[in-house]
């Protein structure tokens, strides 16, 4: 085989196996695929593109959402669970028997952003981080929180999906980390510690990062261009949640 010949026959391999593996369901995340492959949202594993990026500079030009002091600036929609300010520590605990809820930003023009937060479970249970998020009338009158939200589900499940992106309220995961490619991002969460959650929006793409590791890259939505972030309390029996470093930079 002449040198050329073979020099391009390797790259062609190597961009094959690329793909082939970016779209290679992992095999501990199998049921998962078959419990959300038909929801709305749901991505062909095929055509999901990695983040390959390295976590943007999280130093200079951002604005803190959260003053230490009250929670001036936010609003709680949805199921009214408990947010405290405690210092440096914005609190959220999960009241049984409320739908989710979502501490929210007045401000509800966010559009090109990069966003950061660090989060604890002091109790775990589902919480995440809804951006470019919306209202719409609810049941019996009240208000629904929709739009995309990064992830972090905390440790019950064990199955890692912590910086996936989840359509609450509009059709489920837009993207899921299931493939073999986000064998990385499925571990980094850290039990007992701090996490960061960095998301970085710009026009119709996403992406995202936990602890540094890349996470979620989505692109091609045109519908959640523009909105309010929220702190997410999940519905269910138990979670206490702390936040800190609540910041944004818009582009």
């Amino acid at each position: 085989m002449k040198k050329t010949n073979k020099l391009t026959f390797i790259l062609s391999f190597l961009t094959t196996t690329s793909i082939a593996l970016s779209g290679t369901i992992s095999e501990n995340q199998q049921k998962w695929y078959k419990s959300y492959k038909k929801q709305k949202n749901a991505p062909d594993p095929k055509t999901m593109v990695i983040n390959t990026d390295k976590e943007p500079s999280l130093s200079d030009g951002f604005t803190d959402l959260y003053n230490k002091k009250d929670l001036s600036g936010w609003k709680n929609k949805g199921g009214k669970h408990k947010f405290e300010a405690k210092g440096d520590v914005l609190v959220g605990t999960c009241v049984p028997g409320l739908n989710s809820g979502y501490l929210s930003t007045e401000k509800n023009d966010y559009k090109n952003f990069i966003f950061s937060c660090e989060i604890k479970w002091l109790v775990d249970g589902n919480t995440g981080v809804m951006f470019r998020a919306k209202t719409k009338p609810g049941k019996k009158g009240k208000e629904t929180v929709f739009g995309p939200q990064a992830e972090m589900e905390g440790f019950e499940k064990k199955r890692g999906w912590s910086g996936g992106i989840y359509g609450q309220d509009c059709g489920g995961y837009f993207y899921p980390l299931w493939l073999d490619a986000h064998k990385e991002a499925r571990a980094s969460l850290k039990k007992d510690d701090w996490n960061r959650i960095t998301i970085k929006a710009v026009n119709d793409h996403v992406l995202t990062w936990v602890n540094g590791i890349p996470a979620a890259n989505w692109s091609g939505n045109d519908t959640f261009l523009e909105g309010f972030f929220s702190l997410q309390i999940h519905k269910g029996e138990a979670g206490t949640i702390h936040f800190k470093n609540i910041k944004v930079k818009e582009l």
